[in-house]
């Protein structure tokens, strides 16, 4: 049998994997029959794995990743290019007639991240198998993703904490279901409320590290060292707070450099390597709302005070305090 899973929702596709598993037969003879091709895979190696008798077991599960990238149009694969097949209509054809009739004891599982409609083998594919999409979440879609994970979990929620969850981590799926099994240990069977989310989610802290650029910016000393008390408290070492505030502030002006060139939201995002909607949504936002020179003196500033961490000058908490006096006694440029 032959399944077809592609999307950026990597969370859902391997969940999805994982119930084909189920379905194929003993999980204890399953990894002895199990064939993982990655990359260029000619119909020659396709056909010898899909055709290779399971052992003492009545089925073989052979998964194949980046095929459908391989056929991409120039440009347009959401993955890294890998050496590519030849874009001949013949290839396509070959594959996909020698997909639909596969022995009865293999199941074939092709995996695609960000494939276009145009990939000329996922429209051969499409005549002779049924294709699973699994978009990355958003909106009502994502938000009743976590009611029924946190449901699924024995839990309850609030709607003003799944709110805050969506704006904390996005649909980053891998993460989000990691932080609702915490919040869920963490209640211990009540409900879920917003202010737990902001006590256990990782992303809490990140929020009032981005709050704390935004005060430092402005010249806010009072609000800029209320932040950082609070998150000191929070257990957070002034190290690792230098090392976020650098890093934020490293992004904006990255976004706001790629920006100037014109670059899309999406070729941004993938550029950084940003997983949260809510670190890009903030970074975003705050490229509008500050100059390049404030940004520059801020970077350079963090950079002085990692230093004067590093080489013993003062302790971690005296120099963010010195950072925060110094930035915010000069006007915003």
């Amino acid at each position: 049998m032959l399944h077809v899973l592609i999307g950026e929702d990597d969370f859902s596709i391997r969940q999805s994997l994982e119930a084909i598993k189920k379905g194929v037969g003993d999980p204890t003879t399953l990894a002895a029959n199990t064939t993982i091709l990655e990359g260029q895979v000619t119909l020659n190696q396709l056909r010898g794995t899909c055709e290779t008798v399971p052992f003492l077991a009545e089925k073989r599960l052979v998964v194949v990743e980046g095929l459908l990238e391989s056929f991409e149009p120039r440009g347009k694969s959401g993955r890294k290019k890998s050496a590519r097949l030849p874009d001949k209509p013949d290839d396509c054809k070959s594959i996909a007639s020698y997909v639909s009739q596969i022995p009865d004891f293999t199941e074939l599982v092709l995996i695609g991240g960000r494939i276009s409609n145009n990939n000329p083998l996922l429209r051969e594919l499409s005549a002779v198998a049924s294709v699973k999409s699994f978009p990355l979440l958003k909106e009502v879609k994502l938000r009743q993703w976590i009611e029924r994970r946190v449901t699924e979990a024995g839990g309850s929620i609030s709607p003003k904490a799944v709110d805050l969850l969506v704006r904390f981590v996005g649909n980053d799926l891998w993460i989000m279901a990691n932080e609702i099994d915490k919040l869920t240990l963490f209640v211990g069977g009540r409900l879920i409320e917003d202010g737990d989310v902001r006590a256990v989610v990782s992303y809490a802290q990140e929020a009032n590290v981005f709050a704390m650029v935004d005060a430092i910016l402005e010249s806010r000393a009072g609000f800029a060292q209320e932040l950082l008390q609070q998150l000191l408290k929070q257990g957070a070492a002034p190290a690792q707070l230098l090392v976020m505030l650098a890093r934020q502030v490293r992004i904006i002006l990255q976004i706001k450099e790629m920006r100037s060139r014109k670059k899309s939201r999406n070729e941004i995002q993938n550029k950084l390597g940003l997983t949260s909607d809510f670190v890009l949504r903030k970074a975003w936002e705050q490229a509008d709302k500050y100059s390049l020179a404030r940004l520059k003196e801020v970077y350079h500033k963090l950079l002085e005070a990692d230093l004067s961490i590093k080489t013993g000058k003062y302790d971690g908490e005296l120099t963010l305090n010195i950072l925060i006096a110094e930035l915010c006694q000069r006007r915003q440029v």
